[in-house]
């Protein structure tokens, strides 16, 4: 029996990268799992072939978390699919994207985010539990700055964090837990990628000063541990430390 057997889960994003394997190790602990894609229909389900190929079950369903009627479509396709919505892991991000508007950012981190964490939380039931995804360049824009290229986008993840947060009243009312998981740079992920792009060198130097960087796996296995472990409400769990952001011990 695995921990999370009977238990429904929804991860944004979850075509690629993180939120791929985010979605792989939960099958792989008993989690029904919605996996969420935007575009890549093909990708996702790639995801939902190998989990289901290993004994797990899955089901890939498109949306745009910007969309409200896409994210009703989301939290109705996990209860439809699966009978019921028991841990959601708000791992979708973007904003770097030249193409979809100077808002956008600030539409997706943050409106997104709100919104389908209020929608999903009308089906879910006490003992359920919600997972946001950050980075530590987000996390701690208020204090510590960050490249000019990734600023915007880590306002917009700190404001979705703060409204997120926010919520966490409203939530416990329902039995409803929320937590943060808090990463730094990931090696082989898009954000990662496209800042190297921007600012060459900057990977290498961010790896030298933390002395190491999170692999896409390892910090996916970070972030499904988060959906079970024994925090409280409100708890931020910074992957790996936060050196260069936090004072050393």
């Amino acid at each position: 029996m695995g921990q999370l057997d009977q238990k429904s889960v929804i991860v944004t994003g979850s075509s690629r990268g993180v939120g791929a394997d985010t979605a792989k190790i939960l099958a792989g602990e008993g989690a029904s799992v919605v996996v969420n894609y935007r575009q890549k229909a093909p990708r996702a389900n790639k995801v939902v072939k190998g989990i289901e190929e290993a004994g797990g079950r899955a089901v890939a369903v498109g949306g745009d978390i910007t969309r409200h009627e896409d994210v009703e479509a989301l939290v109705k396709a996990a209860v439809e699919n699966f009978g019921t919505l028991d841990v959601l892991v708000l791992n979708a991000s973007g904003g770097m994207e030249s193409d979809l508007g100077e808002d956008y950012a600030l539409k997706l981190n943050r409106d997104a985010q709100l919104d389908l964490l209020r929608t999903a939380a009308q089906v879910m039931q006490p003992g359920s539990r919600v997972v946001f995804v950050t980075s530590h360049q987000a996390h701690f824009i208020n204090d510590v700055e960050t490249m000019p290229e990734y600023e915007a986008v880590a306002r917009s993840k700190r404001a979705g964090e703060d409204a997120l947060v926010a919520e966490i009243p409203a939530l416990s009312e329902r039995g409803i837990e929320l937590v943060v998981v808090s990463g730094d740079m990931i090696e082989g992920t898009v954000t990662a990628t496209l800042l190297n792009r921007a600012r060459p060198g900057a990977l290498e130097a961010r790896r030298a000063e933390a002395g190491k960087l999170y692999s896409v796996e390892e910090f996916a296995q970070e972030v499904a541990q988060m959906v079970t472990a024994d925090v409280a409400s409100g708890h931020v769990e910074l992957v790996g430390g936060a050196k260069g952001f936090v004072p050393e011990a």
